[in-house]
């Protein structure tokens, strides 16, 4: 693990400024900005933008000067690197336009179902994760929010995780929320009714051979799994954030459980498009994680 710093090169304030990052862990860089008294303010996402007077006191502190070319390469490589299109001010936008397409002469709907998904203790489950399950049902339907068909689908996904608090009621109080919301929004009941069994699906990730809608849904909940592995590390740390509250020997156990489970059934998707787009990299990820977990501490 290293704490990199590139050259002063970056205009803005009236000074030039450095990216300070971590290439393993963001819990790194936190500890290391905190020592060398950095405000939390300087904290963009996935790095710390440090004035051209802080530079030479970082690097004598440690961090290691590295050019910006390499310094991107780096946090690119170790998974923690957020893209553009994941960054807050681009997914408001997005997701709100996504939203009026969905159901429009709802906006205020929209803005309060996105209230949820901006909540600050989620790690994870946050506004990103819902834009990857729309755009991996965009992948696996071959359409859009926009075709009428796939109406509930869609807003199952913009429920399934509505209440997130990190206890296992989450998905049944998210299918609550959803049925409580939906018929003021102008949904015939039988709709309502679809949106609410979707999201109770993603409790366990099993549905039925002929349920298309339910298989799509599921799959793209899972699209994570089949990420490159940096993609897939990123994912893994926000997940560890999300339960920072727990100690590591019990979370590690907790998670190589739940991994093994998934890495000995037959097939992690259900549909053969997801099979067939992330079904190998995924088992490659799930077991190198595990291996991960399960490697003794050193001495």
């Amino acid at each position: 693990m290293a704490i990199l710093i590139d050259p002063p090169l970056w205009p803005a304030h009236g000074t030039l400024f450095s990216h300070l990052v971590s290439d393993a862990s963001l819990d790194e860089l936190r500890s290391f900005a905190l020592e060398q008294g950095l405000p939390e303010r300087a904290f963009d996402r996935d790095h710390y933008d440090v004035p051209q007077n802080h530079y030479e006191t970082l690097v004598a502190a440690g961090a290691l000067p590295v050019s910006a070319t390499e310094l991107v390469r780096r946090l690119v490589c170790s998974g923690l690197r957020v893209p553009a299109r994941e960054r807050p001010e681009r997914l408001d936008a997005v997701l709100l336009a996504r939203w009026d397409r969905l159901l429009p002469g709802e906006p205020q709907l929209g803005r309060e179902l996105l209230a949820r998904w901006s909540e600050p203790h989620r790690a994870y489950h946050d506004r990103a994760h819902l834009l990857a399950i729309l755009s991996a049902l965009d992948t696996l339907t071959g359409s859009n929010e926009q075709n009428p068909a796939h109406r509930a689908l869609y807003l199952a996904a913009w429920y399934h995780d509505a209440v997130y608090n990190g206890v296992p009621s989450d998905e049944r109080d998210s299918a609550a929320l959803a049925a409580a919301q939906l018929p003021g929004a102008g949904l015939e009941h039988a709709e309502v009714g679809e949106v609410v069994r979707l999201v109770e699906l993603t409790i366990e990730h099993s549905p039925d051979s002929g349920d298309t809608a339910g298989q799509l849904l599921c799959d793209a909940d899972l699209e994570v799994l089949g990420r490159e592995a940096g993609a897939y590390r990123r994912y893994v740390l926000s997940v560890r954030r999300e339960y920072a509250h727990v100690p590591d020997p019990v979370f590690a156990a907790g998670r190589a459980s739940i991994l093994r489970k998934l890495l000995e059934s037959e097939s992690l998707y259900s549909s053969p498009l997801a099979r067939s787009l992330w079904e190998n990299q995924a088992r490659t990820n799930l077991a190198a994680e595990v291996e991960r977990l399960e490697r003794p501490e050193p001495a």
